[in-house]
């Protein structure tokens, strides 16, 4: 049995959650793998025992998350335990908030969507949204995202108006955060972690992709096929 949690609050607004199930369905129909997944909403995954023993982490999109504490520190948890990671649009988001507050120090890192805009925001607000937007993607040869692709250029889909700051790119690189994707006018939109089993975010929505599984997911499900483990504690909400 494959546990993934779905670590996100969901609603019938948000699309990506609505494809959730058939994305499932399509890799237990095609990969053949046994997936056992449960929706953990944020405020749920601020405790951390509410995390362990399942052998994969999806941050889903829907930023702005009901606890952005419970989304970093679903990051947090698969990033320090070596519990495979997809992070989706939000979850990319929030990733890079864990890195920069817990990996580089930059303890003050803050998501612009939260707030009034400052000096600290990691995440900012796009200069053009993204959102309801299709767009090419340069990949990084060798890189995780290329290798689970097939390619060195995608074409996405987005449904986010934030992203990362690019005065903080160079910190995050400096502490082991790699770059992997970028849209024609080099604004980053894949992050990878090289070193952890399998950890990867981005920025557009593989979730919207078509029929069946995108391969990041895809991938993403097979890394936590090869780690699987028992669920420890309950599940914290209701299975996909």
């Amino acid at each position: 049995m494959i546990s993934i949690a779905l670590v996100g609050d969901r609603s019938p607004t948000v699309r990506a959650h609505g494809r959730i199930p058939m994305i499932v369905d399509a890799l237990r129909e095609s990969e053949g793998l046994d997936l056992d997944v449960y929706w953990v909403p944020t405020p749920a995954a601020e405790d951390p025992e509410a995390l362990r023993g399942f052998s994969g982490i999806w941050l889903v999109p829907g930023s702005p998350y009901r606890s952005e504490a419970g989304a970093v520190g679903a990051v947090r948890i698969a990033r320090t335990e070596g519990i495979p990671f997809l992070g989706t649009c939000g979850g990319f988001q929030h990733a890079m908030l864990d890195f920069a507050r817990d990996v580089c120090g930059f303890t003050g890192a803050r998501h612009a969507e939260n707030g009034p805009a400052g000096e600290d925001d990691l995440i900012v607000e796009l200069s053009c949204s993204l959102a309801g937007h299709e767009a090419a993607v340069d990949l990084v040869p060798g890189s995780l995202v290329e290798r689970l692709l097939g390619a060195t250029r995608t074409v996405e889909r987005y449904h986010c108006s934030y992203g990362l700051s690019p005065a903080y790119l160079e910190l995050l690189q400096a502490h082991g955060m790699r770059f992997t994707g970028h849209d024609r006018s080099g604004e980053v939109r894949v992050a990878e972690l090289p070193g952890h089993p399998f950890f990867l975010a981005s920025l557009f929505q593989p979730e919207l992709s078509g029929e069946g599984a995108h391969p990041l997911i895809r991938g993403f499900a097979r890394a936590a096929g090869a780690t699987s483990r028992p669920v420890l504690s309950g599940p914290a909400g209701p299975n996909a």
